[in-house]
């Protein structure tokens, strides 16, 4: 039991309020109160002085175990990132080096605040362990591709992906989740598509895809598809017929923007790895515009090369009124909820990311006294485009500390990093 004392928080409406006591019992936010909270015998007392609590970050789109692949492919198009160093060294991996490599990404995540992840790749269980053993909250998917068009019922990766359901959807009292993917439009075919889209609907599960990344992606669509965008054609698949995430949407069409808020898809922006691989800005401002749902990803280590969600919401921020030509659009009340809320509302937990009683204490503790916060005219103003990760005193997950005053309680981070070396050079080995 831990009491937050004479703290500010940002409230369930994303508002600041000032001087505030909050009580955190098991997983939960237990009281929120403008009067001092007495404690509670065996509880934990933390004075909030020049703090602020915040909703924790929902990482809206990884690739945990590329932590692997950091630095490895720069300065290349996506497609010959992708070919050319990303496959080859993937081809290579093994069940510890993706248990390594993922547990590298959570301990990294909660360096920058971040308290849940939606994950698409493959190594599941690998990936479940190390989600299970930080503490960390994540929507896990299994990535299904099938780019030379065998037969659906052959797909060993389809089988994979029901089993993995079955062992781990809502482990840990929901902490993890398992979550469907179709890799995307142009790495599988119709039937795979749409057999994949009614195993989600039957099982009641989420959908996590690849969508209008690159114009070179989005064009080709067109020309496969008989003119339908990647949006129309998932769409058509029934892709978008359960709570579905799509990744990017960079280049998508007008007429895309109603389907997307049609079916209530959440689009996932990846501002910085968009901007590193050149394959565009989203125009997010248009989707809010549309009543979409948008959230924030980082996308992989390897395309990025961080995991920090401070720099994401601040890059995503600049971008929309770059976009817009309007230095209005996206304040930052609405920034904060989209690397919170938004998230959450995506990966399909409705008692998350909002500090309010009885939801879930998934909650970051952010210093307002260090140089670069200073003055402080607004503190929400501050967070977005001043901050930084050393301004993060605290990372809390279902109530339970993971992360404080640089020192990380679920993970040996000495030890990780070493096993991710070990394991890298290995695969370096076979290259």
């Amino acid at each position: 039991m831990i009491v937050f004392k004479n703290i500010d928080i940002l409230d369930e409406n994303f508002e600041l309020k000032q001087n505030v006591s909050v009580r955190v019992e098991e997983s939960f936010i237990k009281e929120i109160s403008i009067e001092p909270l007495e404690p509670k015998e065996g509880e934990r007392v933390i004075e909030g002085n020049n703090r602020v609590l915040i909703p924790g970050f929902v990482n809206a789109h990884a690739h945990s175990p590329m932590s692997l692949m950091r630095g490895y492919g720069e300065n290349m198009s996506l497609q010959d990132w992708l070919f050319k160093r990303i496959f080859p060294f993937e081809d290579k991996l093994s069940s510890e080096a993706v248990y390594y490599g993922t547990l590298l990404s959570m301990a990294e995540s909660f360096k920058y605040g971040i308290v849940s992840t939606s994950d698409m790749y493959y190594f599941v269980d690998d990936i479940v362990r190390a989600a299970l053993e930080s503490g960390a909250k994540a929507n896990i998917s299994r990535s299904i591709t099938n780019p030379s068009g065998e037969p659906f019922d052959s797909l060993s990766s389809v089988k994979e992906a029901e089993e993995v359901a079955s062992k781990y959807h809502m482990l840990a009292d929901g902490r993890i989740r398992i979550d469907h993917s179709l890799h995307a439009e142009y790495t599988s075919n119709e039937e795979t598509a749409t057999r994949l889209a009614e195993i989600a609907k039957n099982a009641g599960l989420n959908m996590h895809v690849h969508v209008s990344e690159t114009k070179r992606e989005h064009e080709e669509c067109k020309l496969r598809h008989e003119g339908r965008s990647p949006v129309k054609y998932l769409a058509d698949c029934g892709i978008f017929d359960v709570r579905a995430t799509a990744a990017h949407c960079i280049w998508i069409d007008a007429s895309d923007f109603d389907i997307l808020r049609e079916k209530g898809v959440t689009v996932a922006t990846n501002p910085v790895s968009n901007l590193k691989l050149a394959s565009g800005i989203c125009d997010v401002e248009g989707l809010l515009g549309n009543n979409i749902n948008v959230a924030i990803g980082t996308d992989s280590s390897a395309s990025n090369n961080n995991l920090n969600m401070l720099e994401e919401i601040k890059t995503m921020t600049i971008l929309a009124k770059v976009k817009r030509s309007d230095p209005t659009v996206i304040s930052p009340a609405q920034a904060l909820k989209m690397a919170s809320f938004n998230g959450s509302i995506a990966q399909g937990r409705e008692d998350c990311g909002r500090i309010k009683v009885g939801n879930r204490a998934d909650l970051v503790m952010i210093r307002t006294d260090s140089p670069n916060m200073f003055p402080r005219h607004n503190i929400l103003n501050n967070i977005v485009f001043s901050a930084t990760d050393s301004d993060i005193a605290m990372t809390m997950v279902d109530g339970k500390i993971v992360y404080e005053n640089g020192e990380f309680t679920t993970i040996d981070v000495e030890k990780t990093a070493f096993e991710v070396e070990k394991n890298v050079a290995k695969i370096m080995s076979q290259l």
